[in-house]
């Protein structure tokens, strides 16, 4: 079986992205792959996005799924709610993705070729081929290089590039074997825990160069203090996660552990 002949399922966290939803769902289901679902997991967006959604899933019956969420809000816990999701509704491949068009739909299906040699796909920004807006001015590339090439990098020892990238698809059992559970971290730090996570735990990731686009509509989530509170919770997670190892790894659809 080819792997576009397996479920794949695209999470998009939302908050207050009424306009995206829509122009999003349509540029998805444009890529023609029979077996793509989308869920939308909204964070009790005050503009209505939820409801557009739910108009959305009336309109694909059994492709485009809505969960609701009420609780605390946050994009660690939005990812986390929708990975359990499609993990319990039989997806064999998930894509996180933003719904601001940073990240373009028209990469999924060369993730879903890389995807056959690796554990995890990322889309990356900081690899050879890869590129941000040509919007962004010297002083914000440099910053966010250097937080992900360097500072992210130098803490963790990460080999990704890209620690921050929010665009990735994952096997099933590689989300199985990192234990959801074990993530903690809520707004951006939560894309540097998963990377980090699954690099203790052995698992091998590809980064496919992207061009990352400023969103076109709405206000970006991504405020100084945001990304203040995220580098230094890089410590909090090195120190969390500093023992785990591949043996650690969950396998058998989370029932048992590796053994060392």
């Amino acid at each position: 079986m080819q792997v576009s002949d397996r479920k794949l399922t695209v999470v998009i966290p939302t908050y207050n992205e009424a306009d995206n939803v829509p122009p999003m769902t349509e540029a998805l289901f444009a890529l023609g792959l029979p077996n793509l679902d989308i869920l939308i997991v909204d964070d009790a967006s005050p503009d209505g996005t939820g409801a557009i959604a739910d108009a959305l899933a009336a309109q694909y019956p059994g492709r485009l799924h809505v969960l609701h969420r009420t609780g605390p809000r946050g994009l660690g816990r939005a990812y986390i709610d929708g990975f359990r999701w499609a993990l319990e509704h039989g997806a064999e491949y998930i894509v996180q993705m933003d719904c601001d068009f940073s990240h373009s739909p028209a990469y999924i299906p060369q993730f879903l070729e890389q995807i056959e040699t690796c554990d995890v796909v990322v889309g990356s920004r900081y690899v050879a081929g890869g590129k941000t807006d040509d919007r962004w001015g010297w002083g914000r590339w440099f910053l966010s290089w250097w937080a992900n090439s360097i500072y992210t990098r130098l803490i963790l020892g990460c080999k990704v590039k890209d620690a921050t990238a929010g665009f990735k698809c994952w096997r099933r059992e590689t989300l199985l074997g990192i234990d959801l559970s074990r993530i903690r971290s809520q707004g951006y730090i939560f894309q540097v825990e998963m990377a980090y996570v699954a690099e203790r735990l052995g698992y091998r990731a590809v980064e496919m160069p992207i061009y990352f686009e400023d969103r076109r509509i709405g206000q970006s989530k991504m405020s100084i203090p945001v990304k203040i509170e995220a580098a230094l919770r890089v410590w909090e997670v090195r120190w969390r996660h500093r023992r785990l190892s591949p043996k650690d790894r969950v396998w058998g659809e989370g029932r048992e552990r590796l053994k060392p």
